[in-house]
């Protein structure tokens, strides 16, 4: 069986997610440099190889002080771990969708996730490329990677949630 690369078209694609603050609303950010390599066989995306990984510097929160704390050693700390990184371990059909597993990697620590993925699937765009769409989604408790730093409020709780909300857009291009 013949194997398919697809990489991701970065301008119809967003790495996201999403964080509690002060404990009732939520900060965005994404991720503007990332890059993956994906192969299947054929458009057959079951068992499909995954890897990716983001530059901690492109992180957008909307914010440029709050961007550069998450840079710090208080969190990210990308002066010595610039990049995340994923490998998938497994890529299975779910239903009309699938279940990504893999390890990803923060700050030199890495943990097993698994993550809902939406295959939505394949279509030619008017200049004859074939595109492929996923929406990857899921949890993450940040203090199992060492992103352990928050602020007690004067009213009780926290300041930074615990647990971050992926969601991962992605259009890819048949190579």
């Amino acid at each position: 069986m013949a194997t398919t690369k697809w990489t991701i078209d970065s301008t119809h694609s967003e790495i996201g997610f999403k964080v509690k603050h002060m404990m009732f609303t939520n900060v965005s950010g994404k991720f503007n440099s990332y890059e993956a390599t994906i192969i299947t066989d054929e458009d057959n995306f079951e068992n499909a190889s995954i890897e990716f990984s983001a530059d901690i510097n492109s992180i957008d929160t909307n914010n440029a002080d709050r961007d550069d704390h998450l840079k710090s050693g208080d969190f990210f700390d990308v002066e010595n771990h610039p990049k995340l990184t994923f490998k998938g371990t497994s890529f299975t059909k779910d239903g009309d969708d699938y279940e990504l597993v893999g390890d990803l990697s923060l700050r030199g620590v890495t943990k097993s996730v698994k993550l809902a993925t939406e295959f939505s699937g394949l279509m030619k765009d008017p200049w004859g490329n074939t595109k492929a769409g996923l929406n990857i989604s899921g949890k993450i408790n940040r203090k199992d990677w060492g992103l352990n730093w928050n602020s007690a409020l004067e009213a009780g709780g926290v300041l930074v949630g615990e647990e971050v909300r992926l969601n991962i857009e992605l259009q890819l291009i048949k190579a």
